[in-house]
């Protein structure tokens, strides 16, 4: 599960550049555009479509060789990668998959330096470096990602506790660390709640609990969460996996 969101941090164009961005107007960025790639982004996230995310990363990459200090940007960027992740993940090309956890990672390092109070940038920061543990050899990569997931999950949380992304990371983390290094389903079940609690249509956070409950061995619970998340995507391969491995 990828948690991450989209910043929907609104977008201000002041009027005294509005000279100016007529004479280059391929750099104006307009919000219905905002709009339009906001729900292109939420698209591709709830199909994981590989042509449709290749698209988004090569807008963005055009967006920021117009603007390199576009906060918004670098974090979409990053978002799209770390999609790209599960796709290649799912066709097991490790070493695609391991490619983008680290333009994923330069993505949202960037997007940081620009505007370090993002909880979202910092949460999602943190849930990328988790994946680079997974996508490497634990025993070598633990130690040296394992501390930096965690300052930035501290960070993200101090930026932003009630933050719904936030819980929903904190909770994949506990879920898919192993318990000598800190992993804890309960923990993972309860960061999930608070992440729902806040809001209810995150349907990969609802797919997440599930998981979590299964490990408890409660099925029903499971079940339950499952159906939640299929409801909000009905197109959800992680929900009709979890369900398919739930049913076995």
């Amino acid at each position: 599960m990828n948690c991450a969101r989209r910043d929907k941090r609104p977008l201000f164009v002041a009027m005294a550049w509005a000279g100016l961005l007529r004479a280059v107007p391929h750099v104006v960025i307009t919000q219905s555009s905002e709009d339009s790639l906001a729900v292109s982004i939420e698209s591709a996230r709830k199909t994981r479509d590989e042509p449709q995310l290749q698209s988004l990363k090569a807008q963005l990459e055009q967006r920021m060789a117009q603007n390199s200090n576009d906060f918004q940007a670098q974090y979409d960027l990053a978002l799209v990668h770390s999609y790209l992740i599960d796709v290649y993940d799912s066709k097991k090309d490790k070493k695609g998959a391991s490619a983008s956890v680290d333009k994923a990672i330069e993505a949202a390092q960037r997007a940081i330096q620009l505007n370090d109070k993002s909880a979202d940038a910092h949460s999602l920061l943190g849930d990328l470096y988790g994946r680079k543990i997974s996508l490497s050899n634990p025993m070598f990569a633990g130690p040296k990602y394992g501390p930096k997931a965690d300052e930035e999950d501290k960070r993200a949380l101090a930026l932003d506790d009630k933050n719904a992304h936030v819980w929903a990371v904190l909770g994949r983390k506990y879920l898919m660390t192993p318990k000598m290094f800190g992993g804890d389903v309960s923990k993972a079940i309860d960061s999930f709640q608070k992440s729902l609690a806040l809001d209810t249509s995150q349907d990969e956070t609802w797919v997440g609990l599930a998981k979590a409950y299964q490990k408890q061995g409660d099925k029903a619970s499971a079940r339950d969460a499952i159906h939640h998340g299929l409801q909000l995507n009905p197109e959800s391969q992680r929900a009709k996996q979890a369900l398919a491995t739930l049913e076995k």
